[in-house]
C-alpha cells in the first residue's frame, strides 16, 4: 500500500485522533495479514460430525464406520462432500482442538486448506508433530495442510513472489512422471531442499519447479499443495481421496500403520523407464553408424518419417489439413528428423520449397504410398495429419506396414479403426459405461431397415470411413431410410442407424494425450446451431457460451476418460449431443486425427495442436514440450480465453443449380472465416461481415422476406441464410 484510507470520524465514530489537519479523521491502524493468524478467524469453533448414508458407509471389522478427523484450518465444503460420499464418517474439529486425546478412535487424520502464513498456527503444527511420532493413523493434507505437515516433519516454508493461483496449473507426479491439471490458490510453498531424509517430493509444479506435494518413505503420510477437491474443477486428482481412504482401510486390515502410501501407476512407470533404458542400450550396440539423430520410439530409432498429405482440395477437406501437415513437418525438423511428404496439391504451404526435405507430388493412394515407402525406406509414417484420405490409407495398409519396415507413429491404426467403425466404437464406449445414442451397424439396406424398426424413427444414418458427413442424413420413415442408405453405401461399406437427437446442443472438445497417459483438453467449442447440421456447416463459438461449469467439467472428465480408454496418442476431437433441458448427454463420435476443428482451436487458443501432436507421436511426454509462446512453461496446460471466437462457414451454393440449399448432416460449405472479439455480439457481427463484403451484420435485412411463412420455413429447414432469418424473426417479435 502507498497510503492509508482515512474516514471522517463523523461517519465512523470517534477513534484515535491525529493532530493538525487530520484531527477530523480516524487513524486506521496498519494490519499485516502475513503476521496475523487468519486461520483462527475462519476455523469452526466446535467439533461437528458428518455421517455417510447407511448404504455407502465403509465399516471397520468391529462394525463401526471408518472415522476421519479433519482439522479445520479454513476447510472447504467440497472436501467434506468428497469424504462423506466415499462412505466415511468425518469429524471436523477447530484448528486448536486437541484431537490427540481421542487418538484411539481416529482411523485417519486430514489437514484442510486455509489462509495465511502456516508458521502462525503453532498449536496445530505441534499436535501434528506429535501425531507423526505416534504412528497411529494415516495422515493426508491439502494446501495449508500440506505446509503444516511439512513444518511438523522438520521442513521449512517460504513466501512466494507471486504465488500460484488458477485452475489449470500443471503438476508432475515424481513417482510416475504423469502430469495433472490442478486448481491452486496459495502464496506460500514448502522449501524442498529442507525436507528430512524420510520425506520426499511427491509433486512439483511443471512450470516453476516449486514443491506441490510430499510423502513419507516409510509411513502412510502424504500431502499436496493443490486442491484435488476443487468444485469448479478440474477433477483429475480427486482420486487422492480414494488413495487416502484405501490407505486407511489397508492399515485397519493389517493392524499396522506402516509402509508408504501406494500410488497407482508406479509399477507401470518403473517398467516404462526400464524399457526405455534397455532400448537405449540395444540400439547403442546395434546401430551400424555413429548417427544417433532422431528419437527412439518403441524400440526403434526414428530418423526418417513419411507424412501423408490430404491430396486435392474438395468440399470437406481443404486448407485445415495443409495447416496440420505443415506444422507436423516443422515439429519433426526441430527434432532433427528427415521428412518425406506425399501430396499432389502444389497450392499448399506444406509442399513449398524448404519445408519438407523431400516432396512427392503423387496421389495419396495405397499404390503410390507403397511405392514411396519401398523407395525411401522411412522409419516411421504419420497417417493423422492428412484428414480422412490419409487415415483411410493407414487402415488399408495396416497389415503391410510391418513388412515394409515402417512404424506407424502417433495413434495406433487399431484405435483409428475403432473410432471409424461405428459398431466397434459404440461397444468401446459401453466398456467404460459412457453413453452413445442407441444404434446398430448395418452392411446392407435390409439390415438397416431391421435396425430402424428396433430403434424407432426418427433416425440419423451415418456412413463409416467417410469425411464431412458424406452419405449421412435424417430419416423419418422407411422410404427416407432406404434412399439415404443407397447414398451411404455408395461411399462406405457400413452405415450406423442411430437414434436421432436433432435439436440437442452440439459440443466439441479438442483433446491431447501422450504415450505416458498425460491428457488435457485444449479447447471446448459449442455449435450455434443445434444437432442436425454438420459441424462444418454450423456457426461455432469458442469457448462455449451456454454451458454451466458443472456441465463443462462433466463433459471434460468424460472426454479425458474416453480418449485414455481408446489409447489415442496425439490430438483428437470428441463431439457430444447435450440435452438442452437436462444434463443428459451422448457421445456422437471421436475423430482420432487432426480435424477441421483442430485448426480452428489452434488459431482460437494459440495452442499449436498439430505441432505438439507430431512430437507426441515420437513418444515425447507432454510436460517435456515447452510452451511455444513463453518458451519457459510446459505445453501441458489448458488455455483460458478472456475473449470469444466465432467461426462462420462460407457457401457457394448458387454455383450448383441442382444442389439443395438446406443444411443437414452432410457438409456443403467451401470455406470459413474466424472472428475474435471481447463479446459474443461483437464477434458475431465481425464474422458475418467477414463472410461477404455485402453483409452488414446481424440485423434487419432483405435476404429473407419478413413474412411468417418465409421465416418459419427457414427456421424449420435451415439454409445458408438462417442467421439472417433469425435476425428478421427477432425484429418481428419472435423470442
Amino acid at each position: 500500500m502507498l497510503g492509508k484510507i482515512l474516514f471522517p470520524t463523523s461517519v465512523v465514530g470517534a477513534g484515535q485522533q491525529a493532530e493538525g489537519v487530520l484531527a477530523e479523521y480516524q487513524d486506521v491502524a496498519w494490519v499485516d495479514p502475513n503476521a496475523t493468524n487468519l486461520v483462527a478467524e475462519v476455523s469452526c469453533t466446535q467439533p461437528k460430525t458428518y455421517s455417510p448414508t447407511p448404504e455407502t458407509a465403509l465399516k471397520r471389522a468391529d462394525g463401526r464406520t471408518i472415522r476421519i478427523v479433519a482439522v479445520d484450518i479454513g476447510m472447504k465444503y467440497n472436501q467434506i462432500r468428497c469424504f462423506v460420499k466415499r462412505g466415511v464418517e468425518l469429524v471436523v474439529v477447530p484448528w486448536d482442538y486437541d484431537f490427540l486425546t481421542e487418538a484411539d478412535n481416529i482411523d485417519g487424520l486430514f489437514l484442510s486448506n486455509g489462509p495465511g502464513d502456516p508458521t502462525t498456527i503453532t498449536a496445530t503444527i505441534d499436535r501434528v508433530r506429535q501425531a507423526l511420532a505416534m504412528k497411529k493413523f494415516p495422515i493426508f493434507g491439502i494446501c495449508l495442510g500440506h505446509q503444516v505437515l511439512a513444518l511438523a516433519s522438520g521442513a521449512q516454508t517460504e513466501k512466494m513472489k507471486y504465488g500460484n493461483r488458477g485452475q489449470n496449473i500443471p503438476c508432475t507426479d515424481m513417482l510416475t512422471g504423469r502430469c495433472y491439471i490442478t486448481s491452486q490458490n496459495h502464496g506460500y510453498a514448502v522449501k524442498a531442499d529442507t525436507l528430512p531424509a524420510t520425506i520426499k517430493e511427491l509433486f512439483i509444479n511443471a512450470n516453476d519447479g516449486s514443491n506441490e506435494g510430499i510423502y513419507h518413505t516409510e509411513l502412510p503420510y502424504f500431502s499436496v499443495q493443490f486442491h484435488p477437491e476443487s468444485a469448479p474443477g478440474p477433477r483429475d486428482t480427486e482420486v487422492l481421496f480414494d488413495i487416502f481412504i484405501g490407505t486407511v482401510q489397508r492399515c485397519l486390515t493389517s493392524g499396522q500403520v506402516s509402509g508408504p502410501v501406494e500410488f497407482p501407476g508406479m509399477a507401470e512407470a518403473a517398467a516404462r523407464k526400464a524399457q526405455a533404458a534397455q532400448w537405449e542400450l540395444d540400439l547403442a550396440d546395434d546401430d551400424e553408424s555413429a548417427d544417433k539423430a532422431g528419437r527412439i520410439v518403441r524400440g526403434r530409432r526414428i530418423r526418417k518419417v513419411l507424412v501423408l498429405g490430404s491430396g486435392g482440395l474438395s468440399i470437406g477437406q481443404a486448407g485445415e489439413f495443409d495447416y496440420s501437415g505443415s506444422q507436423a513437418i516443422k515439429a519433426l525438423k526441430e527434432e532433427g528428423i528427415y521428412t518425406v511428404l506425399i501430396n499432389p496439391n502444389i497450392a499448399t504451404i506444406q509442399t513449398s520449397k524448404g519445408l519438407a526435405d523431400k516432396c512427392y507430388f503423387l496421389p495419396v493412394t495405397p499404390d503410390c504410398v507403397r511405392k514411396v515407402i519401398r523407395h525411401e525406406r522411412p522409419d516411421g509414417i504419420y497417417c493423422t495429419f492428412g484428414g480422412q484420405t490419409a487415415l483411410n490409407i493407414g487402415v488399408k495398409l495396416k497389415d503391410e506396414f510391418a513388412g515394409l519396415g515402417v512404424q506407424v507413429l502417433g495413434t495406433p491404426i487399431e484405435t483409428i479403426m475403432v473410432t471409424e467403425d461405428r459398431e466397434e466404437f459404440a461397444s468401446a464406449m459401453a466398456e467404460i459405461g459412457e453413453k452413445c445414442a442407441k444404434s446398430h451397424a448395418a452392411s446392407s439396406i435390409e439390415e438397416a431397415v431391421v435396425a430402424a424398426n428396433d430403434i424407432g424413427y426418427p433416425l440419423i444414418i451415418r456412413a463409416a470411413y467417410a469425411l464431412g458427413g458424406l452419405g449421412s442424413g435424417f430419416a423419418s420413415n422407411e422410404e427416407e431410410l432406404v434412399a439415404l442408405c443407397r447414398k451411404a453405401f455408395a461411399a462406405s461399406p457400413q452405415v450406423l442407424v442411430e437414434r436421432s437427437m436433432k435439436g440437442w446442443k452440439e459440443i466439441e472438445y479438442e483433446v491431447v494425450r501422450d504415450a505416458q497417459d498425460n491428457c488435457i483438453t485444449v479447447c471446448n467449442m459449442e455449435n450455434f446451431d443445434p444437432l442436425g447440421i454438420h459441424t462444418g456447416d454450423s456457426i461455432v463459438v469458442a469457448p462455449s457460451q451456454t454451458l454451466s461449469d458443472e456441465d463443462y467439467q462433466m463433459l471434460r472428465t468424460t472426454a479425458v476418460n474416453v480418449i485414455r480408454h481408446l489409447g489415442v496418442v496425439g490430438e483428437c476431437n470428441i463431439q457430444y449431443a447435450l440435452n438442452p433441458h437436462s444434463r443428459e448427454y451422448s457421445i456422437i463420435e471421436v475423430n482420432a486425427r487432426l480435424s477441421r476443428s483442430s485448426a480452428l482451436a489452434s488459431k482460437a487458443t494459440g495452442y499449436p495442436l498439430a505441432f505438439v501432436a507430431a512430437k507426441l507421436g515420437l513418444d515425447i511426454a507432454l510436460n517435456e514440450i515447452r510452451n511455444s509462446v513463453t518458451r519457459e512453461t510446459t505445453a501441458c496446460f489448458e488455455p483460458s480465453l478472456d475473449y470469444v471466437v466465432v467461426k462462420i462457414p462460407r457457401w457457394d451454393l448458387k454455383k450448383f443449380d441442382r444442389v439443395s440449399k438446406n443444411l443437414s448432416s452432410a457438409m456443403k460449405s467451401v470455406g470459413e472465416v474466424m472472428a475474435i472479439g471481447r463479446t459474443f455480439e461483437e464477434t458475431m457481427q465481425e464474422a458475418i461481415r467477414s463472410v461477404d463484403t455485402s453483409f452488414d451484420g446481424f440485423g434487419r435485412n432483405t435476404y429473407v422476406p419478413e413474412t411468417r411463412e418465409a421465416i418459419e420455413e427457414e427456421l424449420t429447414k435451415p439454409t445458408d441464410l438462417r442467421v439472417f432469418a433469425i435476425a428478421n424473426a427477432l425484429h418481428m417479435g419472435y423470442t
